[in-house]
């Protein structure tokens, strides 16, 4: 019995380990069909719901704005059909969206993003109302009162903000994420180029840095050189990505801790590094050959964790700020979390883009 024992704890001490990385490594393409697949094979929404915010949750916003993203530059026309159509669903639940924190208005990027591709005024019009309620009080230096200065913020109102700008080439909306961008850098940037987890949590977390580096590089996708807030958005990037190409580990992977090496190899993290030092490279903005060198160890490495159904495996969860480092070592990770599959998609669909 004793013997039956230690089989049975054994067993269930493997079951509780992170997934066992995959060996077979594929294109971005064939990773990114098999990632959006498990995003359109969930049955329901993921839903956010914390105090008096109600939305879809920014995750799943996120993954459809990856889809829809692969779409576009794979040239998959029924893949962008499927996720309209996902996003059609969505609206027959009449899920509720309070639109009054920056999680919540985030979902203004999926309709945004299909309008550009199909001309739906009323897909322009969901989304210019986040964009545009984000806006509607701001504090004295002209930033929406929904900026938190957390570091997640720098996509969830950047990328926003950047939609409305390719959906109208309003200015305004390029103005008010380059704002953000700016004062973000100026705020939360460390000196080593990394950014802490916020106030009360002094620490590189993976994911959070991710938000920071998926961010700019929208951002910057189409900043203008000569626009005014550029030399410090390129330069906050720049530092960012250097302290990035020194922590990156030799197998291409990043880590929970980005500049702990002790820390637990992560990939919604690296994902999302990977697709930000990628827009870098093809935008010319990071010119010496290393980086091109990371982004492909990155994406290496991260398909060994890619699951045969398109799951991306060893995810941490939801993650919120601490003084203690040994809560963000002891984070449990889970397999198919939206937060990964959106990344992988960004990060599959950019590569695509420019093979």
């Amino acid at each position: 019995m004793g013997g039956s024992r230690i089989l049975l704890a054994a067993f269930a001490l493997l079951l509780a380990l992170p997934a066992a990385p995959q060996d077979v490594q594929r294109s971005p393409g064939e990773v990114g069909a098999l990632a959006a697949e498990a995003y359109l094979n969930r049955p329901a929404f993921m839903l956010y719901s914390v105090g008096e915010v109600h939305a879809v949750h920014y995750a799943d916003v996120a993954a459809a704005y990856g889809a829809l993203r692969l779409a576009e530059f794979t040239g998959d026309s029924l893949l962008f059909d499927r996720v309209a159509e996902r996003h059609r669903r969505f609206l027959g639940e009449a899920i509720r969206n309070t639109a009054n924190h920056v999680d919540a208005n985030v979902y203004g990027v999926w309709p945004l993003d299909q309008y550009r591709r199909t001309g739906d005024r009323a897909d322009l019009a969901r989304g210019l109302a986040m964009a545009n309620g984000q806006w509607e009080r701001t504090t004295p230096d002209g930033l929406t009162t929904q900026a938190r200065y957390w570091i997640d913020d720098v996509w969830m109102i950047g990328t926003l903000q950047v939609e409305a700008w390719r959906a109208t080439r309003d200015p305004k909306y390029l103005d008010r994420a380059t704002l953000m961008a700016r004062l973000y850098i100026e705020k939360l940037q460390r000196a080593d180029g990394l950014f802490n987890h916020g106030p009360e949590a002094p620490f590189a977390w993976g994911r959070g840095n991710g938000w920071v580096a998926a961010g700019l590089a929208e951002v910057l996708s189409e900043l203008p050189p000569a626009h005014r807030d550029y030399p410090a958005i390129e330069a906050g990037y720049r530092k960012m990505m250097a302290a990035l190409l020194r922590e990156q580990a030799a197998d291409g992977m990043w880590r929970q801790l980005v500049d702990n090496p002790g820390a637990w190899k992560e990939t919604s993290g690296t994902a999302m590094f990977g697709f930000a030092m990628a827009v870098g490279v093809r935008r010319g903005l990071l010119g010496d050959p290393a980086y091109a060198a990371a982004v492909r160890k990155a994406w290496d490495g991260l398909t060994r964790y890619v699951m045969p159904d398109g799951r991306l495996s060893q995810v941490c969860v939801g993650t919120g700020q601490s003084r203690d480092v040994a809560y963000y070592h002891g984070r449990p990770t889970v397999i198919g979390d939206l937060h990964g599959q959106a990344a992988l998609l960004w990060f599959a669909a950019e590569l695509a883009r420019v093979r």
